[in-house]
């Protein structure tokens, strides 16, 4: 069974750090992991993304700010956040479509199996 589980996420103040980990099981992170988040009335948007060699994607929002990686011996990928701003606050998803490309991560209807996500919040 494909599960997903999202942690790290809370308040932070602007220009804090916070470290998102998605756990993965039921499969090996042989394929590509994405990021993915949704504020308040906006549709879902792709964050990152890290393919199963390596390829990564990010978002021109989050360029520079944002870094994502993978640990495959603890089935985990991470986001790392910093320079955090208000824009950035949301609900972040992990999620995977058990491929082994980002080809699709622009697309987040596309992506069949989603954690049940973690609420970043950032605010003075």
């Amino acid at each position: 069974q494909v599960q997903l589980v999202e942690s790290g996420g809370g308040l932070v103040q602007p220009g804090g750090s916070l470290r998102l980990s998605c756990a993965a099981s039921g499969f090996t992170l042989d394929t590509a992991i994405g990021w993915f988040r949704q504020a308040p009335g906006k549709e879902r948007e792709g964050v990152s993304c890290i393919s199963s060699i390596g390829s990564i994607y990010y978002a021109d929002s989050v360029k520079g700010r944002f870094t994502i990686s993978r640990d495959n011996a603890k089935n985990t990928v991470y986001l790392q956040m910093n320079s955090l701003k208000p824009e950035d606050t949301a609900v972040y998803y992990c999620a995977t479509d058990l491929l082994r490309s980002c080809s699709k991560w622009l697309n987040p209807s596309l992506y069949a199996y989603w954690g049940q996500g973690t609420q970043v919040t950032v605010s003075s």
